[in-house]
């Protein structure tokens, strides 16, 4: 019995030591050395300071839609909805933002809309949409702001973001980044 409990306080020890400091210092050294330094990127614009690697809601028609956000957008409580993809309530939110995308992009079948533009991420807060989420949204903001759609399609082409490393993940564009070029656009 003695034995038991020496070797269970020696091993709740070491974990306490590995998790608590060795652990924390790893995923650290690992956060320098990516952009930001582990502190994400903060873009001023305006006036207003923003983090890149936070989803921001952008609903008006001359700019790009961001993914939606089952939590608002609220970076202090991060989550997803937690329903399934058979749950009656998640379809019927996911159909209203179907509904809601083509009454503001006519002319696109709902068949060319891409998942990430009407179902929010695990976390609520991705800040990315995918090139084809951009290029769906392209006629309308072209109408809108008097701008040709070849114009907007560089500005999609320069802004898309390769899969890490080159082949981890897909390609994908910040919509901050890529809202802010927009209005930069003479």
């Amino acid at each position: 019995m003695k034995e038991n409990i020496i070797s269970s306080l020696r091993l709740t020890i070491v974990c306490l030591l590995f998790f608590s400091g060795i652990y924390t210092l790893i995923i650290l050294g690992f956060a320098k050395v990516f952009p930001g330094n582990g502190k994400g990127e903060i873009i001023t614009n305006e006036g207003k300071k923003y983090y890149s690697n936070i989803g921001q809601k952008f609903t008006d028609d001359k700019y790009f839609y961001s993914r939606p956000s089952a939590v608002d957008y609220n970076a202090a409580s991060a989550a997803g909805s937690n329903k399934g993809p058979s749950n009656p309530d998640y379809l019927a939110v996911v159909q209203a933002r179907i509904d809601t995308f083509l009454v503001h992009n006519p002319g696109v079948a709902d068949s060319e809309i891409p998942s990430d533009l009407v179902t929010a991420s695990g976390g609520g807060l991705d800040p990315h949409i995918s090139v084809q989420a951009a290029t769906v949204q392209i006629k309308r903001i072209s109408k809108i702001r008097g701008i040709a759609e070849g114009n907007l399609q560089q500005l999609v082409i320069s802004n898309t973001e390769e899969p890490l490393l080159g082949f981890l993940g897909t390609e994908k564009i910040n919509v901050l980044k890529l809202n802010i070029a927009l209005d930069n656009l003479k």
